[in-house]
């Protein structure tokens, strides 16, 4: 097992700066872990962190509700739900009351696809965490709550 220290070729300047560095670098790589997972689907981690919202809802959804849900939070979340929209996967309305109010659902081939993700998810883009135990999972969550306040 390589260290952070090894991997970035620095020394940090105490234990805080190289726990720091360190859950950047592990986010950053299990995020192409995972990118590297759904790129065959022709979806982003955004893009399908907003489909699986849209699953769990299962009804409209305010564009202001799902940016508060995603994990990795965008600015371009507009963007990122007008490439989905084109793809077929979500449908869009806006309010009767309120035309600024934007809502989204997701489409059935939106629900087809996630079926297809699903069924071809076998867990071996996640085995890297086979390394930590469920209490070791545990703590470190912990942790990073703590971290957030």
């Amino acid at each position: 097992m390589a260290s952070i220290d090894d991997d970035t070729k620095t020394n940090f300047a105490n234990d805080k700066h190289r726990f720091a560095a360190n859950v950047i670098y592990t986010s950053n790589w299990i995020k192409n872990q995972f990118y590297e997972f759904i790129k065959p689907f022709g979806l982003s981690s955004p893009q399908f962190n907003i489909l699986r919202i849209l699953r769990g809802a299962k009804d409209w959804v305010n564009m202001n509700d799902i940016k508060s849900r995603m994990v990795e939070k965008s600015p371009n979340t507009t963007r990122l739900c007008d490439k989905l929209l084109e793809k077929g996967l979500v449908e869009r309305r806006r309010s009767e009351k309120d035309r600024r109010l934007v809502f989204l659902k997701i489409s059935e081939q939106g629900l087809q696809l996630l079926k297809e993700i699903d069924e071809h998810d076998d867990g071996s883009h996640m085995s890297f965490f086979n390394n930590i135990n469920d209490d070791e999972a545990k703590v470190v969550s912990q942790i990073l709550d703590k971290l957030r306040g």
